[in-house]
């Protein structure tokens, strides 16, 4: 393989496709399984402190973003997924604009192996750059959205063949994809009411993490925070009280 087959060539020649491509439904479920894999390290990192789950999903992920960028054909991830669609159809997409999308991957991975796993550094800006990183991997297994490629389209200035989910070919919406009256606002409600009762949560219960008290101390006024710590006085000088009788 010559250099400039390795820049241009980057995915797979499939008939009927006069650039290379890659089948996005294995993308998706790559995606998805790095997600929920994100989500329990998540879970047990975090909530029960087992750092070496963090650090081995990590280095793993850092790895399969590395052999994305050369080839996705030998991805782990990227061969799991081919092995859980194998029945279903393909859907092609231009290997290009996936190419420089999982370059951002790797490069978003890249501090996070050196916080996380060369030197355990915790911070709440450090997991924010986590959250990013799975949010962009729900976005492209749940809704077929590829924030890389559209990336990918702003610096080219060119419009990119054969995205997911068919948009660049997508003109005119069909039927099903368009929204009446009733189906909008019941959407809307539901956004709405997601938003407020992630704000509640955030607002009202009590923090038992450094990240937790952060989130909580960023929804609230300045007015709400020390309201908030003269309660907290208030109730222990009553229990002080309380003790001296």
């Amino acid at each position: 393989m010559n250099l400039k087959s390795f820049l241009w060539d980057y995915g797979e020649r499939v008939p009927g496709y006069n650039i290379t491509v890659i089948n996005e439904r294995e993308a998706r479920a790559a995606a998805g399984i790095l997600t929920t894999l994100g989500m329990m390290v998540i879970f047990l990192g975090i909530g029960y402190n087992h750092i070496i789950v963090a650090r081995v999903y990590l280095a793993f992920m850092f790895i399969d973003f590395t052999a994305r960028m050369i080839s996705p054909t030998y991805s782990p991830s990227m061969l799991l997924g081919k092995f859980m669609v194998r029945n279903q159809r393909p859907e092609y997409v231009g290997g290009l604009q996936k190419r420089f999308s999982w370059t951002l991957g790797w490069i978003i991975s890249l501090p996070m192996m050196y916080w996380f796993v060369l030197n355990w550094d915790i911070t709440f800006y450090k997991v924010l750059v986590c959250i990013l990183c799975l949010t962009l991997m729900t976005l492209e297994s749940a809704f077929s959205i590829c924030v890389g490629c559209m990336i990918y389209k702003w610096i080219t200035q060119k419009e990119p063949e054969h995205c997911p989910g068919g948009k660049c070919e997508i003109k005119i919406k069909e039927p099903i994809q368009k929204f009446n009256p009733i189906q909008a606002t019941i959407a809307i409600i539901t956004l709405i009411s997601l938003l407020f009762g992630i704000y509640l949560f955030l607002a009202k219960t009590e923090s038992k993490t450094f990240f937790g008290e952060f989130l909580h101390e960023m929804v609230l006024t300045k007015q709400q925070l020390n309201a908030e710590e003269e309660a907290k006085m208030a109730k222990e000088f009553d229990e002080d009280s309380d003790e001296d009788w």
